[in-house]
């Protein structure tokens, strides 16, 4: 099992450590409520170093990410950044990615870290472009700094205007007394922030300046659990639940990273799905009970009938109830339509609802 370059420092603030990924993580601190309401009103920092980087440079590096990728990466320009997926041969992902423009012909992929082989052999099998191509997921580390205080308490680190930098949107610059740091203004919380991306070497330095300049607005760290409660509360895909090789952008509201102006990978039979239909779709739901979805719990209708598979649930801290993503039947899809869950052979009514569960 891999560590961290700051797995030592969870140890010893007490975290409860766990295999996640190939790695040891720090899954909670204090508890995943009071972790999540850290990141929904003040500011919390996730150590999510186990995620994957791939620098990709040449003049046919973008030519490959618009091969591989469903997204259209040639809108991005330096500083911009872009979600997008890698659909496989067969109408199911990959994996899901964010890419940023770093210069002109230069790209880093950001990556899952249960897919890094999986991605670095699907992009390097498609790579007869001669695009010069670097794994730098075990050189880098990444701290993801979120909330709703994270720009006013971290601008002290930095010369750059932090609250300048828009969403989906990213500085190099200096930041905790290190240059060169990517300042990313993206995350998996809803809740605002940054995402900073630095060498090894250099991020116990940065934890211990965020920990500092934060004192003051109430920061702390947060781990994994929370971070999966937070995102869920968002509506946003994990890969290995609501998403896998099995499962298509179309059926996963993901049309909207999926661009037929150019040809990518299955290109051609994600279109005609676009322009026929899907047979099931991922909906949103919450329960109308007091009870908490689990993923791979069926979802049936009103007479009983299997329409369908919870894929990610959970008791949602901000809302106090029940709230679960899942993949149904057509038919059962449009939102305000009753659906059931079973839970241990009793069918619990739910109802399916708009994303974002958790509005500001």
């Amino acid at each position: 099992m891999k560590n961290t370059a700051l797995t030592h420092i969870h140890e010893s603030l007490g975290a409860k450590m766990l295999p996640f990924a190939g790695y040891n993580m720090p899954i909670l601190y204090e508890g995943v409520n009071a972790e999540h309401e850290t990141v929904r009103n003040a500011v919390g920092v996730f150590d999510v170093s186990h995620m994957g980087e791939f620098l990709l440079t040449g003049p046919n590096a973008l030519a490959l990410i618009q091969k591989v990728t469903s997204n259209d990466a040639s809108t991005l320009t330096i500083g911009k950044a872009q979600y997008s997926c890698l659909p496989n041969n067969d109408g199911g992902i990959v994996d899901d990615l964010i890419v940023y423009k770093i210069k002109e012909e230069q790209y880093l992929l950001v990556v899952n870290a249960s897919n890094i082989d999986k991605d670095w052999n699907w992009i390097s099998a498609h790579n007869n472009l001669g695009v010069e191509m670097k794994n730098l997921s075990d050189d880098y580390s990444l701290l993801a700094i979120q909330g709703p205080k994270a720009v006013e308490a971290m601008q002290a680190l930095s010369s750059l205007d932090l609250a300048a930098i828009p969403y989906y949107h990213f500085e190099v610059g200096d930041f905790a007394g290190i240059e060169n740091v990517i300042i990313s203004a993206t995350g998996y919380t809803g809740s605002g922030g940054f995402e900073i991306y630095c060498k090894n070497s250099e991020v116990e330095q940065i934890w211990n300046k965020v920990f500092e300049a934060g004192a003051a607005f109430g920061v702390k760290p947060i781990g994994l659990a929370a971070r999966d409660t937070l995102r869920l509360e968002m509506g946003f895909c994990l890969y290995g639940n609501d998403i896998n090789d099995t499962t298509s952008p179309m059926e996963a509201g993901l049309g909207w990273i999926t661009k037929f102006n150019k040809e990518f990978t299955n290109s051609k039979n994600l279109k005609k799905q676009k322009e026929t239909g899907v047979a099931k779709k991922l909906v949103a739901f919450e329960m109308q009970e007091r009870a908490v979805p689990r993923h791979e719990y069926e979802i049936v209708n009103a007479t009983g009938d299997v329409i369908g598979i919870v894929t990610s649930g959970t008791m949602s801290p901000s809302m106090n109830k029940g709230i679960g993503l899942g993949y149904v039947t057509l038919e059962n899809s449009p939102v305000d339509s009753d659906i059931f869950i079973r839970i241990r052979k009793n069918d619990v009514p739910a109802k399916v609802v708009k994303l974002p569960f958790y509005k500001k």
